[in-house]
């Protein structure tokens, strides 16, 4: 009977146990609640939300970040660059040659804004991944705004540049007239789905791997000593997170320069 009485307390102890792990669990492991918007400062103005929020916070970090990347590095511009100043010829060559290799001769003018659009979207993407700064670029709103304003800009450019002529960019030119039946639905869609496809790349690399980073650091908590195997998994993705930060700001930016190109010069 006392090897029952103990058998029977063990057994409670042990489910108390795993009831207080689940438990800890369902706390502790909310990769998409590091996605949640609020308000630092609400202001309603006419019936608008105004409000300042994470996201806005996160997007000024990232826009002071970068200025003073370039400002450290350029106030005292030397023959022999320092680190920063190495930093910032650095970002100011892969823009620059970005632009000519993809845009040509004519995009310089463009340098301006195609230049503060890698850097915020760069700042944006690798600051996120500092614990507990807030990636802007996980949220769709955003990206497709930014998106849609690149696609509208492009598109006043080259109805400027070519008026009515910019049409011929949805039928190649040589291509058979009884094609255009088929082509030019074809280049239509696919024109009007650049700024879908611009901004669901960046938001999605970033919101997936965040939510992966967050489960893997949830677990190796959880798991104690046990851990060490999500952990060194962890230390392994956040290597490969950052580079695909790099490489999606890099990839909005080029892709934008591509699409410039195409209102320049129709092919």
């Amino acid at each position: 009977m006392a090897s029952t009485g103990h058998a029977e307390i063990a057994q409670s102890q042990a489910a108390e146990h795993a009831t207080n792990v689940v438990q800890q669990a369902e706390k502790a492991i909310h990769p998409l609640e590091q996605f949640e918007i609020w308000p630092i400062l609400d202001i309603q103005i006419g019936g608008f939300d105004l409000s300042f929020t994470n996201s806005a916070l996160a997007m000024v970090i990232a826009a002071g970040v970068a200025f003073l990347v370039m400002r450290l590095g350029m106030r005292e511009a030397e023959l022999v660059p320092g680190r920063m100043q190495n930093v910032a010829e650095m970002l100011y060559d892969i823009v620059a040659n970005m632009i000519r290799d993809n845009v040509g001769g004519e995009g310089k003018k463009y340098f301006p804004i195609i230049f503060t659009l890698f850097l915020f979207l760069l700042f944006g993407n690798v600051l996120g991944l500092i614990p507990f700064v807030f990636t802007f670029t996980s949220h769709l709103a955003v990206t497709f705004f930014m998106a849609a304003v690149i696609f509208i800009v492009v598109t006043i450019i080259g109805i400027a540049r070519h008026g009515t002529g910019f049409l011929r960019l949805f039928f190649p030119e040589g291509a058979p007239l009884w094609t255009a039946v088929i082509l030019v639905p074809i280049e239509l869609v696919s024109y009007l789905s650049r700024p879908v496809s611009l901004s669901v790349r960046l938001f999605a690399n970033m919101m997936v791997g965040h939510t992966l980073l967050e489960v893997l650091a949830a677990f190796a908590v959880l798991m104690g000593v046990a851990g060490i195997l999500p952990l060194t998994l962890l230390v392994g993705i956040t290597a490969l997170e950052f580079l695909v930060a790099v490489l999606q700001a890099y990839v909005f930016t080029i892709l934008t320069c591509i699409y410039l190109h195409d209102a320049l010069h129709l092919h």
